[in-house]
């Protein structure tokens, strides 16, 4: 079998002995092409899996990666364009010559190496294949920077006997009955390409239409990573797959809610003596107290404005012992301040909003959610939508999604292995 290095982690899901791009001045950019015209799934690429837009998973092994220059997505689709930013990709709008059915992923990437012509080196991810890890990328990598191949790509090990087809019976491709099939585990297999990923130079690309050429290497990908969505059938299948083996992330510290229409549903009751009162649900305040036992600091934000929810904010605050904020109509400032003051990387915190002025922090934060009944505007920047609304249990469910992101960024790279003779 091939060598295959594999990156060390910490608890907390970081990359120790990270391979550094540092020493090679090239531009690496990576390039995850998602057009808006799916014929097998409309709109596959933002669909959401195991709670992520498909985009979203070979995004944040991407920029986690920390091997790339840039980030982007080509797409002729405005709702993709939006997920992708969301997610801190940068956006190449394609034109409609190379947005058609019968268009080839080189001619797209060729149009987007003519209009960024500071790129040297592309990685062309497949967006379909959600269970890409930051190391898969880092190790292909080093093939280029280090060992100076001109193409890379990922190809997976199958153990399968393969028969072609002719007009009067059929003739046996790999290996013949006639000398008996071996057992599996006396025989290498065959690499398959799994579509992962495609690196290849600017030169390579553009001079001879292809992505695999000159000097070229292959990346050995593990079967249980090698997941490949086309149809609609492939995808209860690769929800599981991606629940025990895709990439969450690096964990969350902190987490800001909104109290307002997050724990609140909107509603303002008027008590007998005439005061105004809302309410919140206790799934809700359970679910802030899983985080908080998790280690993840709560802070609920309120505004000035509305003293009824920032009254309920300093009682909820004696109850459970979170943090209270007062923000002003831009959020940002504040919270800002507060990831600074604490030495965080926006991808460790985590951000629940319900606003329109929540959109950047929404857009920043590494986990951000919205409830079910959040405007557009701010769902359009979230990258979980809950299926309960505000007021109604959408904390908890959010909750419940940044803990079973921190736990599979602490113990993914600790799963035990799958027995290869029975996958």
């Amino acid at each position: 079998m091939a060598a295959r290095n594999q990156a060390s982690h910490d608890e907390n899901g970081r990359q120790n002995g990270t391979i550094s791009k540092r020493s090679d001045s090239r531009h690496l950019a990576a390039l995850v092409l998602a057009r808006g015209g799916s014929k097998g799934i409309p709109l596959k690429n933002i669909k959401m899996l195991a709670g992520v837009p498909l985009l979203g998973w070979v995004l944040r092994a991407a920029i986690d990666s920390e091997m790339f220059d840039s980030v982007w997505v080509s797409t002729d689709h405005d709702e993709i364009e939006k997920v992708a930013k969301s997610w801190g990709a940068k956006v190449h709008r394609r034109s409609p010559e190379v947005s058609k059915d019968s268009s080839s992923s080189v001619e797209t990437i060729q149009e987007f190496l003519r209009h960024n012509t500071e790129v040297d080196v592309v990685c062309h991810i497949q967006c379909t294949s959600p269970c890409l890890h930051p190391s898969h990328l880092q190790e292909a990598l080093k093939k280029i920077i280090e060992d100076g191949y001109d193409s890379v790509f990922s190809v997976v090990r199958r153990h399968q006997f393969r028969w072609k087809e002719v007009k009067q019976g059929s003739n046996f491709l790999n290996l013949s009955p006639v000398n008996k099939f071996p057992r599996r585990q006396d025989w290498d297999g065959e690499l398959c390409e799994n579509g992962s990923f495609y690196i290849g130079t600017r030169d390579l690309i553009l001079k001879e239409n292809t992505t695999q050429g000159r000097k070229v290497a292959y990346f050995e990908m593990e079967p249980e990573h090698s997941v490949d969505i086309d149809v609609d059938i492939d995808w209860p299948v690769a929800e599981e797959r991606v629940l025990r083996f895709g990439y969450f992330g690096r964990g969350v510290s902190i987490m800001f809610c909104r109290v307002s229409r997050c724990l609140t549903n909107g509603k303002v009751f008027l008590s007998p003596s005439g005061e105004d009162m809302v309410s919140f649900h206790t799934r809700d305040t359970t679910g802030l107290r899983m985080l908080q036992n998790d280690g993840v600091e709560v802070v609920l934000l309120t505004s000035s404005e509305d003293p009824v929810t920032q009254s309920m904010a300093d009682k909820l605050k004696k109850m459970i012992g979170c943090e209270v904020m007062d923000v002003g109509e831009e959020p940002l400032k504040d919270v800002q301040s507060v990831v600074e003051k604490n030495r965080l990387d926006w991808k460790n915190v985590a951000y629940m909003g319900n606003d329109p002025a929540d959109a950047t922090c929404l857009n920043l934060a590494g986990l951000s959610a919205v409830p079910a009944d959040a405007p557009k505007d701010a769902a359009d920047s979230a990258k979980y939508t809950c299926r309960h609304a505000g007021g109604m249990g959408a904390v908890r469910e959010f909750a419940e999604h940044i803990l079973l992101q921190k736990e599979k960024a602490k113990t993914q790279m600790k799963q035990d292995r799958i027995d290869r003779n029975n996958f």
